[in-house]
Parts: C-alpha cells; sequence; structure tokens
C-alpha cells in the first residue's frame, strides 16, 4: 500500500506518518523532501522559493514516489507531489521570484504520472471542526496567514479540480481526514480495509 499525506504545514502530516509507523512497523517512512534535502540545499519558503527550491523538492519527492512500484510496497510519504504546486501556486501569486503560473503548469504532467504510483492519496485541510494550532519547531514556517492561503490552493486543486492533477486512469483514494490523531489512524486503517 503506497500512502501520501498531502496539504498545507504544520497541520498534523508528520504526525500521522509517525503514528501509523508506531501501529504499523512493517511500513517504511519516506522524509517530506525538505527534512531529506536540506543539509545540502538552503531552501526558502513563503515569497522567496525560486524554481530552484521547489523543483528539487518535486523531483526529490516524485523520484521516491516511483521507487515504489509495486501494489506489495508498504510505504508512507510524508508530502506527495501535488503539495509542490500549492506551494509554487502561493508564489506564483505573489509575483516575488522566478516562479509563476507557467511554471506551476509545467509541473502538472510529472505529478500527475507520479500519482498514479499511489493507491491512496490523504489531505489534512484546515477545518473549523478541527482546529490545528501552528508549531513553532524552527524548521517550518509561523506564518498562519501563509498556511491558510496555501490551504486555499490545495482545497481548489482537490476539490475543484483545479490543475485537473488527478489522472483519469489510475486514481488513488483520495481522503480528507482531520481530527485528534489517534482518529486520523484508524479512519486511514478502515480507508485501507476498504481500497
Amino acid at each position: 500500500m503506497r500512502i501520501a499525506i498531502s496539504g498545507s504545514h504544520s497541520l498534523g502530516k508528520s504526525t500521522l506518518v509517525r503514528d501509523w509507523i508506531a501501529a504499523n512497523p512493517s511500513y517504511l517512512h519516506e522524509l517530506e523532501p525538505y527534512r531529506a534535502l536540506r543539509d545540502w540545499y538552503d531552501i526558502e519558503f513563503r515569497q522567496k522559493s525560486t524554481r530552484l527550491h521547489n523543483g528539487i523538492q518535486l523531483y526529490y519527492n516524485v523520484g521516491r514516489v516511483m521507487r515504489y512500484s509495486g501494489a506489495t510496497d508498504d510505504v508512507i510519504f510524508d508530502r506527495a507531489p501535488v503539495d509542490y504546486i500549492a506551494y509554487s501556486q502561493y508564489t506564483a501569486n505573489h509575483g516575488t521570484t522566478d516562479i509563476d503560473d507557467a511554471f506551476v503548469e509545467s509541473m502538472v504532467p510529472i505529478v500527475r504520472e507520479a500519482i498514479r504510483k499511489l493507491d491512496i492519496l490523504i489531505f489534512l485541510p484546515i477545518t473549523d471542526r478541527w482546529q490545528v494550532p501552528m508549531e513553532d519547531d524552527g524548521i517550518r514556517p509561523v506564518d498562519l496567514a501563509y498556511r491558510s492561503e496555501v490551504d486555499t490552493v490545495f482545497k481548489e486543486i482537490y476539490r475543484d479540480g483545479r490543475f485537473d492533477v488527478l489522472p483519469p486512469d489510475n486514481v488513488p483514494r483520495l481522503i480528507e481526514l482531520w481530527g485528534p490523531p489517534e482518529e486520523r489512524v484508524e479512519k486511514l486503517a478502515q480507508a485501507i480495509a476498504h481500497k
């Protein structure tokens, strides 16, 4: 089972991955690309992101997804290829770097192809029902407006079909999760049982 966790920052993606691995130790854990690459690249966020910053994270993530091509591979990814479209669109909307709408559109075909290799795509949205506090761990940005703007782009992608990123065939099961951590793990287990 190939699972990817997607959504804006500080919404519990890494927590869900950690909790899932604790309950299912046979699963492999693929790190968030930023965490895997930060010792080699000075990656910027928000309006400072560039094509290089988001491009290397996207291609790292896609490369890891493509590595697991068998349906018997049990792996969970902390981030999905779609995430780099959402974050790039945020930066394009602000017009502060070399990221523009054309660059964002250029990401769509490779993201669509990589998504075919996933079985389940989990989207963690901001909701009124379950507020997740911003965590300042010295790594992630602590700007609530930034998180919210990126979440809006994610919702346009997953709910409204922006970019038409989900492939017409071999589509992974898309599930929105929120609520307390233990409930998220239980809902993911139920989704796998019904896949």
